[in-house]
């Protein structure tokens, strides 16, 4: 097995959305023990603490919550993703998603540099294509994928310089998507299975079909895992459950032919709350993900009892 320098990176972010929680998630996924996990696999592990949003001078808005605070984040995240991403295999530890807006541009700024197309996996219940100007909440870890593909709104954002095109975004087990978001995403060839395609399909087919692309285009894939891409019934911990997700072996299925196909070049880990959890089990669920993309086979896995 191909053996990494994977470095973590905590996210405490708790602006993208009202309800509190998401800042205890590194410290979750410390305690349960995602260093060991990967170390136990053969990997160079180097857990660099926690990243902290920049200060930046700018009113709150009426609409949006938390607005500085989250340019502050993403100013931040894209800078540590940048330098990372040239010493290893960069994991997110989050945090809500609205730290993808900075940790998508960084590693897409990385991707020009060295030349290659970046693809982004985004395995979550919703399709967060909301701008500032179509959100509904004004809770912006809704708005992160149209922020990195250069949708217009954000002009409150650092300016994305190496956006990533919506033909290059795959997203797997969408099942609340709002029709806003519908209507943009229906105009671009982002590729979408929902929870009905995996349905009668299965999660195999759509996920090999994307990695052919990232493959042909000799592309690099950062992938995007959301607490609630999984069914609450194994994942109680996120404050946006929406019943119906993939199932732990669906999960497991997809990390392990991610791992396979050799792309992966940095993961973030999203929207953990362990407020709402139950003994860690989300967490620890999270914890074998990442461990299955890098490289745990399904029997190698340790019991759980909880």
């Amino acid at each position: 097995m191909d053996k990494k320098n994977v470095i973590l990176i905590g996210a405490p972010m708790d602006a993208g959305k009202q309800r509190q929680g998401c800042r205890m998630g590194p410290d979750a996924y410390r305690v349960a023990g995602i260093e060991a996990a990967l170390a136990t696999l053969g990997h160079t592990v180097t857990d660099l603490g926690d990243t902290r949003p920049d200060v930046v001078d700018m009113p709150e808005h009426s609409h949006l919550f938390a607005l500085p605070e989250c340019v502050g984040w993403t100013q931040a995240l894209s800078r540590a993703a940048e330098e990372a991403a040239t010493q290893g295999l960069p994991i997110f530890m989050g945090g809500d998603h609205a730290l993808s807006m900075g940790t998508v541009t960084g590693i897409a700024a990385h991707a020009q540099k060295i030349d290659r197309p970046l693809f982004v996996l985004w395995l979550d219940a919703h399709s967060d294509f909301h701008t500032p100007n179509s959100t509904g909440s004004g809770n912006l870890h809704g708005t992160p994928v149209a922020y990195f593909t250069g949708q217009p709104g954000f002009d409150a954002f650092p300016k994305v310089a190496a956006p990533v095109p919506t033909d290059r975004v795959g997203m797997i087990g969408l099942r609340s998507v709002d029709p806003e978001e519908r209507a943009a995403l229906e105009k671009d060839s982002a590729m979408l299975a929902d929870m009905r395609t995996i349905d009668e399909h299965g999660i195999k087919a759509p996920l090999l079909a994307f990695l052919d692309k990232v493959r042909a285009a000799n592309g690099i894939l950062h992938v995007s895992l959301d607490v609630d891409f999984l069914d609450p019934a194994i994942a109680p911990a996120v404050g946006t459950t929406v019943p119906g997700g993939a199932t732990e072996r669906e999960a497991h299925l997809v990390m392990e032919l991610l791992h396979e196909s050799g792309l992966v070049c940095s993961l973030d880990l999203v929207e953990l709350n362990p407020f709402l959890d139950e003994r860690g089990r989300t967490a620890k669920l999270m914890v074998d993900l990442a461990a299955s993309l890098l490289g745990r086979r399904i029997f190698d896995r340790p019991t759980r009892s909880f």
